[in-house]
């Protein structure tokens, strides 16, 4: 073996057994940043998603399916801004109508046309909008949908999925992070928050049947993502979402459908199109604001008009919704409607291209490491993909209860670690957007067999 052969081997060799070794020796500007961060937010970081070891990469520019950071190294995106950029990053469709609103003030603070006509946009393309508010994150748009379905009820009970992430908000920051259930989620939550708000099993119509027998009468909502982001992509079975409309309309609860991933992802209307099951209100975010900060809640008229400023009531029968000073920021609403009017010229094409090349990355990814004799289980729901390490190949995993059960968890993270060595940047889960091409596609697979056979070399 030639000494340049040789030093290849060794590097290997070095990264099969660590890879943050070789990402600290990438990415010296990145550890130095963070080391000054630490010194003024705690942990060094305002957003605890966006870290992993050794230490968060930062990040210099983004553009199309590419990011690049503060060290010069390039890598093909599949985090893609928390699955928000589906036209790529800093697509020219959203730029030019941005740089427009730009011109006329940063923000304004009060009621703008744009935030009319984002308004009828929403309404014309989710299927069950017959009004919508606007927030500013998909935090606030949960916690007012919440607050809506208890006030329209004038029940307290909600039922959400365990394992499920609704962002940080206290009403349903109940069997949020496993393993452990059925215990507080952290310090500085109200004890008696676990008896208004519950956890099921997702996927499970037996056990879900039994919570909402138990709650009987109080049963305020049922709170679910159509694809359970947190969990790792897990797509909801059509007859558990069609259950779940059935009993929820029966007993006179509602049916929350939070789609601040899937909406305009799964399909334009977003997964209540997808599956033809119409919720009584809808959570949006992420795409919906075209890369700049957005909430919204959406749904039938007679839920939503409760929160009406012109409605004439006491005090005691407000339903307050506040929105926050910057909902509908003129940029927002420049690019959300710059977004749905893309996304609509592009519908017949888009949609089908992206799920085609998400299958044909998630077959290259089950090739790869079905060749080192590693299990894993492939969600793919969509343009949107996860891998799971099962104990045995091809396990389902329908519920975050499989996830603890079947899977290991840990290394859908070493993934991660190993992927960046390689040049591709990804969280615990990937998005596609129209910005990767099928030579990106090809990459990324080259770039998940290589992790395959470091993590078989490592003993995985």
């Amino acid at each position: 073996m030639s000494s340049s052969n040789s030093s290849v081997a060794v590097a290997q060799a070095a990264t099969a057994r660590s890879p943050h070794e070789s990402l600290e020796k990438m990415t010296v500007q990145s550890r130095n940043l963070h080391d000054e961060a630490q010194q003024y937010t705690p942990g060094g970081l305002s957003h605890n998603a966006r870290y992993h070891s050794p230490y968060p990469i930062y990040m210099k520019r983004a553009r199309g399916s590419r990011l690049w950071d503060v060290d010069g190294r390039e890598y093909i995106d599949l985090w893609m801004a928390h699955y928000d950029a589906i036209l790529g990053h800093a697509a020219p469709e959203i730029l030019g109508p941005v740089r427009d609103a730009l011109a006329n003030g940063i923000h304004i603070g009060l009621a703008i046309e744009q935030e009319v006509v984002l308004a009828r946009r929403v309404c014309e393309v989710v299927p069950c909008a017959d009004r919508v508010r606007f927030c500013s994150s998909g935090t606030e748009a949960t916690m007012y949908a919440v607050r809506m379905a208890r006030a329209f009820t004038g029940r307290n009970t909600i039922l959400k999925i365990a394992g499920g992430w609704h962002g940080a908000n206290t009403d349903l920051m109940v069997d949020v992070f496993p393993p452990d259930y059925g215990v507080p989620e952290g310090r500085g939550l109200p004890p008696e928050l676990t008896r208004a708000t519950r956890s099921v099993t997702y996927n499970d119509i037996e056990d879900t049947a039994r919570a909402m027998r138990e709650a009987g009468g109080d049963l305020a909502a049922v709170i679910l993502e159509p694809v359970m982001g947190a969990g790792g992509m897990i797509p909801a079975e059509k007859e558990y979402l069609q259950f779940l409309r059935e009993e929820t309309r029966k007993s006179g609860a509602l049916l929350i459908f939070d789609e601040v991933i899937t909406g305009f992802r799964i399909a334009l209307g977003g997964a209540q199109e997808h599956h033809d099951i119409l919720p009584d209100l809808t959570t949006l975010g992420k795409i919906l604001g075209g890369g700049l900060p957005i909430g919204a809640i959406c749904g039938r008229a007679d839920v939503l008009d409760e929160t009406s400023i012109l409605r004439k009531v006491p005090k005691q029968e407000r339903v307050i919704v506040g929105g926050g000073t910057y909902s509908c920021n003129p940029l927002s609403m420049a690019g959300g409607i710059a977004t749905i009017d893309t996304l609509e010229a592009m519908e017949d094409e888009l949609y089908p291209n992206l799920e085609r090349r998400n299958q044909t990355l998630c077959e290259g990814i089950e090739k790869a490491f079905a060749s080192q004799n590693i299990p894993v289980t492939l969600m793919a729901p969509a343009s949107l993909h996860a891998v799971h390490f099962t104990r045995e190949a091809g396990h389902p995993v329908r519920s975050m209860a499989d996830v603890l059960e079947h899977t290991f968890p840990e290394k859908q993270i070493e993934l991660a670690d190993r992927l960046r060595v390689h040049g591709v940047f990804e969280l615990h889960a990937g998005a596609l957007s129209a910005a990767h091409s099928d030579d990106d596609i090809e990459t990324l697979i080259a770039a998940y067999e290589r992790c395959a056979e470091e993590m078989a070399e490592a003993g995985a």
